[in-house]
């Protein structure tokens, strides 16, 4: 009995971009279970404001400076972050390099702000159940920043090295810009819980 070859996809790309990469959707995934985490810390966060006589408890709202020159920082780091998804997605390796230096600053500017926003709190995390939530939800936020820059910084070191202009690497470059604005959208309801409830 002859075989019959039903389809031949010897000529099809070994690495896809975007959605055609089981990558992106496992970074979807990633995002939404990471964001259902953030949505449940924002829940306890107003549970726990509704039984609370005054909010903050026993401490003074935050200072909001550093909170909103991070937030400033953040938002202005999507521009760049678009030019290198798009270089990737174009296969310009000098300019993607380029941008990603540009992004592990990024990555690490808002991480120097940070430091300076913890004492802003106005408030100890084992002060009351006040200080444990947002200091839960700047932690959180916090511990994303990292794990972005980190991820940046190992693809800025592959694109540089002799694995740079690979096929598989721009979709990661992909991934990793998506993952990018992902930080940057979920700081900003963070944002306006930390530094401007108290305020209402």
């Amino acid at each position: 009995m002859k075989d019959r070859i039903v389809l031949d996809v010897s000529k099809l790309p070994l690495h896809g971009m975007g959605t055609a990469s089981p990558t992106w959707w496992a970074t979807g995934a990633f995002m939404l279970i990471e964001g259902s985490g953030f949505g449940l810390a924002i829940a306890v966060y107003f549970y726990l404001m509704s039984l609370a006589p005054q909010w903050p408890i026993d401490a003074p709202p935050p200072d909001v400076l550093a909170g909103t020159c991070l937030t400033g920082l953040l938002l202005i780091s999507i521009i760049p972050n678009m030019m290198v998804s798009r270089w990737a997605k174009q296969k310009k390796l000098r300019r993607m390099q380029i941008g990603l230096v540009v992004m592990s600053f990024f990555g690490i500017a808002p991480l120097v702000l940070r430091i300076f926003e913890f004492p802003a709190l106005r408030v100890r995390w084992d002060d009351n159940a006040y200080g444990s939530i947002v200091w839960t939800l700047l932690g959180l936020h916090t511990t994303h920043i990292i794990t972005d820059l980190i991820d940046t910084l190992v693809l800025t070191w592959l694109m540089f090295s002799r694995h740079g202009d690979n096929a598989r690497r721009y979709g990661d470059v992909q991934d990793n810009a998506l993952y990018w604005n992902f930080v940057v959208i979920t700081w900003l309801p963070l944002y306006i819980c930390i530094y401007w409830v108290p305020r209402q």
